[in-house]
């Protein structure tokens, strides 16, 4: 899951499978850019180029919000969608020369949107006939030369990456993804690109992609004992030693990890989440590095090599295709070989020029598919339920969620785990999200629930729900009692984000925020009795959280009681489609509150 946009305010401020082994380390690209043939050789004694990077697009092709069927908007004014960024590629080209300016992704491509759900699920791009995914068509179109793995690539499986790795004219590269038998590179590692200069040698620029070891966590269905993924730092010093060997003058990282070194899953993984400060700090011989997976803008960043002391710049251009990264090289011939002797980077705002007209042309009969797709009624709801309290109240939108997974979980168990007591936990993950009363279609559901998990059922003690519960319960700030609680400060206290906080239904419990983290869970019951310690539960949970995303204690190693293929949003759609109507009154309550030294907030 990606990290909210909210993350790391402070640190922005700062800045302004299986299939074959890739049998090649990496390849160098067989058609070099031309460069301008008017400029005299003589002169050729310095050039310069650019590398256009986006990240984390997440199946953002128009400017379009599926879940609100309507345009994308937002109070900052952002647009999404690579049809906008396209048309500043395109001037970026036509201002510096397309023979001077390469285009690079840093991950996250293929899952996000109701369209990339489409594509997957609904009319997936591996059956037989089926049109190319929307985004390769897209990239393909815009002439992207390469694009690192995501963590999200692996959300539908290794077969539906590989297709799309398939349809692609650019490769997927991933130095850190590697077959777990032969522990060779499951996807190509880097590439090497050509820019010709008249009268002079040409500039080899080497391309190296990382993904995020995450990925070993949060889809561990999808990929265990089919690969493993070791840390960025570790690979980078394997290949960006080799990629100067073979005589490329700059040297390129596009990372789908974070620069401020940190984890989401605690010590699950003995490789850091977010380590493109690392690499740079601690992998001599790199230029610069298009940073992805945290959903923040970095328009330039600087890090200076621990070992060399050269500075290594980075940028992370936001998410959706918000920005667009544009990082400048001007390098100088000495003696034969070509040196940077500067290079800065900038993020460009899209949401000002309009979509290109041809990526509308090729794909408006995809996006037309998914908009009829999204508004296709299921059922009806005998009120709104609206998710806008839902990160300090109880609200029957959540209740929903909760019920949908214990229902399941549920009727999956064994006889002997059916007569444990059932409980389910769940996160907002959407403040805006709002089934309306009357019709309810695919995207009002699809809004409440925006991620592709599936689930889980594994068992817990008393003890360990209880520690489950006060981890979730540091996402609030400590207010001390009789002091006002503000709810736009109350959250996201510990860079801890609203799909990382779970509430839990089948139990109840109190929430105090005077209290100290660690201590805040009071009056944890079942039915009015309090739970015991070595009580034995089933906790219903999605595969995200269950393998250790987000770093919970116990739930990664407690014991499996029931596992699904099946999204939860699926589940929830056919929740609605079977009873014809949603009412609240169905729903088993959450019964939690927040207090303040016991006084009810709300």
């Amino acid at each position: 899951m990606p990290v909210s946009p909210m993350n790391r305010r402070a640190f922005v401020k700062k800045s302004a499978v299986t299939g074959a082994a890739v049998a090649a380390a990496g390849t160098v690209a067989a058609t070099p850019a031309r460069a301008a043939e008017h400029e005299p050789a003589k002169r050729n004694r310095t050039w310069t180029f650019s590398i256009l990077g986006t990240t984390d697009l997440h199946s953002h092709v128009f400017d379009w919000d599926y879940y609100k069927d309507a345009a994308y908007s937002d109070s900052k004014g952002n647009s999404v969608g690579v049809a906008r960024v396209a048309t500043l590629i395109k001037q970026q080209r036509a201002a510096k020369g397309e023979e001077r300016v390469l285009l690079v992704d840093a991950g996250d491509i293929i899952q996000g949107t109701s369209l990339a759900y489409y594509f997957a699920r609904v009319k997936p791009i591996t059956d037989k006939g089926a049109p190319k995914h929307p985004m390769a068509v897209a990239m393909n179109h815009m002439r992207y030369d390469a694009a690192a793995l995501g963590n999200h690539e692996f959300n539908y499986g290794i077969e539906v990456l590989r297709k799309f790795e398939s349809q692609c004219r650019f490769p997927l590269l991933g130095a850190n993804a590697l077959d777990a038998k032969t522990l060779k590179p499951a996807f190509q590692p880097y590439t090497v690109k050509r820019i010709r200069v008249p009268g002079a040698p040409d500039i080899k620029v080497g391309i190296l992609g990382l993904t995020n070891p995450g990925i070993a966590l949060w889809d561990k269905d999808n990929v265990s004992g089919k690969m493993v993924f070791p840390g960025l730092v570790e690979q980078a010093k394997k290949y960006v030693p080799r990629l100067r060997a073979l005589g490329c003058d700059v040297v390129f990282l596009t990372d789908h990890s974070g620069l401020d070194g940190s984890s989401s899953y605690g010590d699950e993984l003995p490789y850091v989440e977010n380590a493109s400060n690392l690499v740079a700090q601690q992998v001599p011989g790199i230029d610069a590095i298009l940073v992805g997976h945290t959903h923040v803008e970095v328009p330039s960043y600087t890090v200076k090599n621990e070992e060399t002391g050269e500075d290594v710049l980075l940028s992370e251009p936001y998410c959706w295709g918000y920005r667009l990264s544009v990082f400048d090289f001007e390098l100088e011939l000495v003696r034969g070989q070509w040196k940077v002797t500067r290079k800065t980077a900038q993020t460009l705002n899209p949401n000002s020029v309009d979509e290109d007209p041809e990526i509308r042309k090729l794909l408006e009969a995809d996006h037309e598919l998914v908009v009829k797709y999204v508004n296709t009624a299921v059922g009806t709801c005998t009120e709104d339920l609206s998710a806008a309290d839902s990160c300090w109240k109880d609200v029957p939108i959540m209740d929903f969620i909760h019920q949908v997974q214990m229902d399941t979980v549920k009727a999956g168990l064994s006889a002997a785990d059916a007569a444990l007591p059932l409980i389910s936990v769940a996160a907002p993950f959407s403040r805006t999200a709002d089934i309306p009363a009357g019709s309810v279609t695919i995207k009002d559901i699809a809004g409440l629930y925006i991620y592709d998990n599936t689930l889980y059922g594994k068992k817990l003690t008393g003890a360990q729900l209880r520690d489950y519960l006060e981890y979730a319960a540091k996402y609030y700030h400590q207010v001390p009692s009789g002091t006002k609680v503000d709810t736009a400060t109350l959250t996201n206290a510990n860079s801890f984000w609203d799909y990382m906080y779970d509430t839990a239904a089948g139990v109840s419990y109190d929430i105090d925020i005077a209290a100290a983290e660690g201590s805040r869970i009071k009056n944890l019951s079942r039915n009015g009795t309090p739970v015991a310690d070595d009580q034995v539960f089933v906790v219903a949970v999605n595969n995200y959280r269950a393998n250790g995303g987000s770093g919970y204690p116990h739930i990664a190693a407690a014991d499996i009681a029931y596992s699904s293929t099946n999204e939860i949003r699926q589940l929830m759609i056919d929740y609605v489609t079977s009873r014809g109507t949603l009412d609240p009154k169905d729903f088993a309550a959450t019964n939690w509150r927040l207090t303040q030294g016991g006084t009810p907030v709300f």
